[in-house]
């Protein structure tokens, strides 16, 4: 069951596309540095899992299984919560965009300091099984609050719309555009900034989901809990 954003319009999709943004960072870090692999993008998992049967494929089964895991792990836990906290909107957008910020912007550092591997090389199923988790909590998350076009992960929907309803000029068309091109957006600053970091990279995710978390959650709304 949906709920109603507790802010205006603008802010939840300003939200819900900056959401959408980190999707591209994360799943640039998880391809391109973890082993090709999402841990967002859970259809491209499943596509993997079954390609992965190829002998020269170059995809892990394993890692794909792990990234799907710990997805649905994180949606569980946003799920309960949603669930649990959905009447005190607010504070459950707070707690849940919160929770993730924290969990990926502890993978930053961990994987900085050279805690958690950043790499393939040196096996990163931690890595991933984390990262997946915290996305999961975004994706259920994302999905109770239940805004049209905006999913911040699945964009297959999105094109579809595009291409079959035909008029762009329109508030839909203009969300699912946006939508696409936040999504290449981080996708391409994700890949541009691994040159440098890959920490850097989770970190400014990490930084972007606390934002979305601050434009869901105003501070006058906490009241409605007393």
């Amino acid at each position: 069951m949906s709920v109603a954003s507790p802010v205006g319009e603008r802010r939840t999709v300003t939200a819900l596309l900056t959401l959408t943004l980190v999707t591209g960072l994360i799943d640039a870090v998880s391809y391109l540095q973890l082993g090709r692999v999402f841990v967002a993008n859970m259809t491209g998992n499943v596509v993997f899992l079954g390609l992965s049967v190829a002998p020269h494929s170059g995809l892990s089964a394993a890692a794909s299984l792990v990234a799907i895991g710990g997805f649905l792990v994180g949606a569980f836990l946003g799920g309960r919560l949603a669930v649990r906290q959905s009447r005190l909107t607010a504070r459950w957008l707070g707690m849940a965009l919160g929770v993730e910020a924290c969990i990926v912007g502890a993978v930053a550092l961990l994987t900085a300091t050279g805690v958690m591997p950043a790499d393939s090389s040196h096996g990163s199923w931690a890595t991933i099984a984390v990262l997946a988790g915290a996305l999961g909590i975004q994706n259920s998350t994302v999905r109770h609050l239940g805004v049209p076009d905006l999913t911040t992960t699945v964009l297959t929907l999105s094109l579809t719309g595009l291409a079959a309803d035909g008029n762009w000029r329109q508030r839909p068309a203009r969300r699912r555009a946006a939508s696409v091109l936040a999504m290449l957006a981080g996708a391409a600053a994700g890949a541009g900034l691994l040159q440098v970091s890959t920490s850097a990279v989770i970190a400014l995710a990490a930084v972007l989901v606390a934002v979305a978390a601050a434009l869901l959650s105003p501070p006058h709304l906490w009241s409605e809990s007393t």
